[in-house]
């Protein structure tokens, strides 16, 4: 490989934190719009008395403590990286994984509390404050998935050992997205919880 390969190699490698930072940027911003938007529509609904107020599901607090476990199991990761730890690297990035599809499984059997509650997204008996909630926690479970889809590339890539300390980026990446996946949904569940 010829030193100009090697220069443009790292270049890449150089634009891709900034450009997650972007990304996630953007992805915020549109949280933001959301919230905001709940914010305005519980604000006129409630002059009317047409806004509906109940609890949200126990399971959205399992989801909660889920997704913060599930970073602290990447934190250590990055730590037994540094050690040179590779067993330890592996398992914690697996259970970080585990948590976080055990994430998504708890989103979804807070939907069907909602649902045995009678709060519905859409149709006659839904109601708006209803239906926020269930726009604003599946527009964030997208955004999941796609932490989920890189957990597993990344996983895949530590048990196949191309991870070491000089060679860190993906599990940087990675990381950090997730972590910004929990620290938004703390966002939006301590959000949610406050403003119903």
């Amino acid at each position: 490989m010829t030193t100009t390969e090697n220069t443009l190699i790292e270049q890449r490698k150089r634009a891709k934190k900034p450009l997650l930072w972007v990304s996630m940027a953007s992805i915020f911003m549109a949280f933001a719009g959301l919230t905001s938007g709940y914010v305005v529509s519980k604000g006129s609904l409630e002059d009317k008395g047409l806004w509906m107020t109940f609890s949200l599901p126990n399971e959205f607090l399992t989801s909660t403590l889920i997704i913060i476990f599930s970073s602290a199991l990447l934190i250590a990761a990055g730590f037994a990286l540094k050690k040179g730890d590779m067993i330890v690297f592996k398992a914690s990035i697996g259970l970080a994984l585990a948590f976080g599809l055990a994430f998504m499984v708890f989103q979804i059997l807070g939907w069907e509390d909602l649902v045995k509650r009678e709060i519905f997204f859409t149709g006659p008996k839904s109601n708006v404050s209803g239906s926020w909630i269930y726009a604003i926690t599946f527009f964030h479970l997208l955004h999941v998935i796609g932490g989920i889809t890189a957990l597993i590339v990344t996983f895949v890539k530590a048990l196949m050992g191309l991870y070491s300390e000089k060679n860190k980026l993906g599990f940087e990446l990675t990381s950090i997205f997730w972590h910004f996946l929990g620290a938004v949904w703390l966002y939006l569940y301590l959000f949610l919880i406050f403003l119903r």
